[in-house]
């Protein structure tokens, strides 16, 4: 059918009538689904360490959001947060920095930074993201929006023993303290390095060394209230303390009777001193090769006493309130979680939730607590005050859990 028009009006008014009658019908089409609005502040994620890829859950609702994948070797991977719990910034063992947009569920940058790195840190303010690294050595420290190198601090060159060569020495147990800080420990040359950050005129950091440590600090932890630096020692017994807030002390050593030479099994599995748990004015400590908690005296710095427990424990953990000390344990027990009562010092319950149990991760205020099982492809959830299982998710070979609320402790 054709429409003829004499008068021009006439057209023009009909033809403004149909564009609008067909803006109309587009307005009626539905819109692009946009992706579910969820509040970071109970988002994290879980490393699948054998994919290569994280899950990004809701703790609140005990369920899974999403899958990211192309974050590389996981297989000793950790995770820091942006101060607005937005982003995830994921270290990897091949030396990979991945930041990930919990809200849009994709990785927003990756860079690889060096041949092989073993953790990281994120600054009190949040500019800076620091990585340590076993390959080439050193740390290497990046801004927090744009993953633009900011500063390259090499670390103390040590010999090969075997080619002859020099190269940097593996730094290990970096953590961020207040003041704008990094604190980190060279594993081959026996030192403590603290990196101030502080003066932002400059993006050089002014670096404060520590000699004669002891022997090959192999990890390090941050006490919550980030005064004390404690490096443990593979190399020797005993443990290196830091108290920063009078640097003019030196590094102390405590604990002698702690370390390698001292188990009386082998050593399947270091503990992870990150794990330490701190209830009141005690710290609950893993024995290395033995089948202990050790418990400490944050005043002294002297062993109170020791807990004896079902295996080798890798990480100790204390529930927020700090009334209970959840252990997980080394091969080959660990199928196996004990709860330790912080009061009377005894192993109050036992849960076996699998094959695998590698790392345990509290909710904020402690109602629940998530416990990957790796060989069981599995995430167990329980109700931290009766102990019964909430919900059980499958991740392949999950690893390390850790949730948004980190971005506002110190040490983590």
């Amino acid at each position: 059918m054709t429409f003829i028009f004499c008068n021009k009006n006439i057209s023009r008014l009909t033809l403004f009538s149909l564009m609008l009658s067909l803006l109309s019908a587009c307005s009626l089409l539905p819109a692009p689904s946009p992706l579910p609005i969820h509040a970071t502040g109970d988002l994290g994620v879980i490393i699948e360490r054998a994919s290569g890829s994280v899950k990004i859950i809701n703790h609140s609702q005990h369920e899974i959001l999403a899958e990211v994948k192309g974050l590389g070797d996981l297989s000793h991977a950790s995770v820091v947060y942006s101060r607005d719990q937005r982003y995830a910034y994921v270290f990897g063992r091949d030396g990979g920095l991945t930041k990930i947009d919990l809200v849009t569920q994709q990785i927003e940058r990756r860079i690889i930074q060096s041949g092989n790195s073993i953790g990281g840190a994120i600054s009190q303010d949040g500019r800076l993201v620091a990585v340590s690294n076993y390959e080439p050595g050193g740390v290497r420290v990046f801004d927090s929006q744009s993953l633009e190198l900011v500063a390259d601090i090499p670390a103390s060159e040590i010999v090969d023993s075997r080619s002859g060569s020099t190269k940097g020495s593996k730094v290990v147990g970096l953590v961020d303290a207040p003041g704008h800080k990094f604190v980190f420990s060279l594993f081959d040359s026996d030192e403590i390095w603290i990196a101030d950050f502080s003066d932002k005129r400059s993006s050089q950091p002014l670096i404060t060394k520590f000699s004669g440590i002891g022997r090959q600090p192999y990890d390090a932890l941050m006490t919550p209230d980030g005064r004390y630096y404690i490096a443990g020692l593979f190399g020797e017994d005993g443990m290196a303390l830091l108290d920063l807030w009078h640097l003019e002390n030196g590094v102390k050593r405590i604990l002698p009777e702690y370390g390698k030479g001292q188990e009386a099994l082998p050593v399947y599995k270091m503990p992870h001193l990150e794990g330490w748990a701190v209830a009141g004015n005690l710290a609950f400590v893993p024995a290395v090769g033995r089948h202990q908690v050790l418990v400490v005296d944050m005043q002294t710095w002297q062993q109170r006493g020791s807990i004896n427990v079902h295996g080798q424990p890798v990480f100790v953990m204390a529930r927020p309130d700090g009334r209970e000390i959840w252990v997980n344990f080394a091969y080959p027990d660990n199928d196996t979680l004990q709860v330790i009562d912080a009061e009377s010092l005894q192993v109050k319950h036992k849960l076996v939730p699998g094959k695998g149990v590698l790392h345990m991760e509290f909710t904020p205020r402690g109602e629940a607590l998530w416990a990957s099982v790796r060989d069981e492809n599995q995430v167990h959830i329980y109700d931290s005050l009766n102990l019964e299982q909430i919900k059980i998710l499958d991740v392949q070979s999950p690893s390390g859990i850790f949730f948004t609320a980190r971005a506002n402790k110190i040490g983590l």
